[in-house]
């Protein structure tokens, strides 16, 4: 037994953990130690580097999942070692991966039995794939109309609100980005001015269904009649991606006659994040074209792997399966009816929290929770008060929340916001804490001020990052 024990090591009894010598050394090692240490002791010295780090399912900073069932997580712990990419050693495996594409496929209405998807490592792979699909079918088009595709770079049109994927998506693929600015009177993709930005070497546009910053969703459906428009006067065949990283796995159960998915004949391509509102850990994503057509054949390679030729298309490639049976899992466990109940209670815990954030009489909202559950507001400009959400923030991380604060897009960069996003484990007690804890973070903000007033020092304004 190899370890740190008492005697002269011939003892079969093992020091108390906080007695070994490796409880008086810093555990972040930057070269591997010699010898092994025992396995209980790693594990708590370990968890004890992360005592500080706060509660996951206070941050509300995230739309990342907190909380799966334990049968779900005892069905992905059995799972882990089965690699995603190895159809031919684990079919089964496989026939899960292609059930979630289907669900997913009746889920957005797609069209006839031609569509093709694939599971990734979250949205922002997904968003890579869908990118790649439209520039390579943009540029064997742009070839056939006798364009540059050479020397002139093409372009993505997104409105300013986009996630940072599409700006690493443009960097890495060599591709311009051409943002609509989001401002005070279009606080998503601005539909009248959008098609300003469109030309010849634009490879498509990015509808997004619940902006990071304020969760509103973009008008696709009027998107789509833009696009339809573009394409019968030019001889386009200008497609629309859907990044539907919070919405597509959120819109379907509470909105489903919202026309934003495979409906509209523009739309080609739909991305969105099991880990997000398809209530999974983090470390899974989906993409799907609504016909293979849209999927240039460039982008599917047959692999010979382990005895089988298998399509991939995905950029990672080995990586545990467990991720998509958790996604599985819920989707056997929950049906269509068990998602809608959890999102429409999510969606009542986010307007209530944005009930009480009104109340306050402070704060202009933006997002009052009804789209998708995530609550946006920011100071209203005569709010009569000497601190700012920085402060608010610091406040409520005092009691374990984390509620970010920052400023919004170019163009409206002064625009300072906050954003509570609500998750399926926010129950109604955490509820009643969160908003009992927001009200007393305010007033001991504003009594604070008062305080430093009258005796001439600076005002908690002065605390901000």
């Amino acid at each position: 037994m190899i370890n740190d024990k008492l005697g002269f090591g011939k003892s079969e009894v093992e020091k108390p953990i906080f007695a070994t010598k490796e409880a008086g050394e810093d555990i972040l090692l930057k070269k591997l130690r010699k010898a092994p240490i025992s396995a209980n002791t790693a594990y708590q010295l370990i968890k004890d580097e992360f005592i500080d780090e706060g509660n996951a399912r206070q941050n509300l900073a995230t739309f990342c999942q907190t909380f799966m069932e334990d049968e779900a997580v005892k069905l992905m712990s059995e799972t882990f070692e089965k690699n995603a990419i190895d159809k031919s050693e684990y079919p089964n495996t496989a026939k899960i991966e292609t059930s979630c594409i289907n669900i997913l496929s009746d889920l957005w209405n797609a069209p006839g039995k031609d569509y093709i998807g694939t599971s990734t490592v979250g949205s922002s792979e997904a968003c890579m794939l869908g990118g790649m699909a439209m520039k390579f079918k943009w540029r064997k088009e742009a070839q056939e109309r006798g364009l540059d595709v050479y020397t002139k770079r093409p372009n993505l049109v997104i409105s300013s609100g986009f996630q940072v994927c599409w700006e690493k998506f443009c960097v890495y693929w060599d591709v311009e980005m051409r943002t609509v600015p989001i401002d005070e009177k279009h606080m998503s993709l601005n539909i009248d001015s959008v098609m300003d930005y469109v030309d010849d070497y634009t490879i498509g546009i990015v509808g997004i269904l619940g902006i990071t910053y304020t969760g509103k969703y973009d008008d696709i459906k009027a998107l789509d009649k833009k696009v339809e428009k573009c394409n019968k006067e030019n001889n386009r065949q200008l497609g629309i991606h859907v990044d539907g990283a919070s919405g597509a796995m959120f819109a379907p159960f509470v909105f489903p006659e919202l026309e934003w998915d495979f409906r509209l004949k523009n739309v080609v391509s739909i991305n969105t994040s099991g880990h997000k509102y398809g209530l999974v850990y983090p470390g899974v994503g989906w993409i799907l074209w609504r016909d293979k057509a849209y999927l240039p054949e460039e982008l599917v390679f047959n692999v010979s792997y382990l005895g089988g030729s298998m399509p991939t298309m995905a950029i990672n490639f080995s990586r545990s399966a467990s991720q998509i049976i958790g996604q599985y899992y819920n989707f056997y466990r929950y049906g269509f009816d068990g998602y809608k109940e959890i999102h429409l209670r999510t969606q009542k815990a986010a307007m209530s929290i944005a009930k009480a954030v009104e109340e306050e009489g402070l704060f202009e909202i933006y997002n009052d929770g009804k789209n998708i559950p995530i609550v946006c507001y920011k100071l209203k400009d005569d709010a009569d008060v000497n601190w700012n959400l920085y402060d608010l923030a610091d406040r409520l991380q005092m009691k374990g929340w984390q509620i970010p604060a920052y400023p919004m897009p170019e163009s409206i960069e002064d625009t300072i916001v906050q954003r509570f996003v609500c998750r399926a484990d926010l129950g109604q007690n955490m509820v009643v804490s969160l908003i009992e804890d927001f009200k007393e973070a305010i007033a001991e903000l504003n009594k604070a001020n008062v305080t430093f007033h009258k005796d001439e020092e600076p005002h908690a304004s002065g605390f901000t990052h």
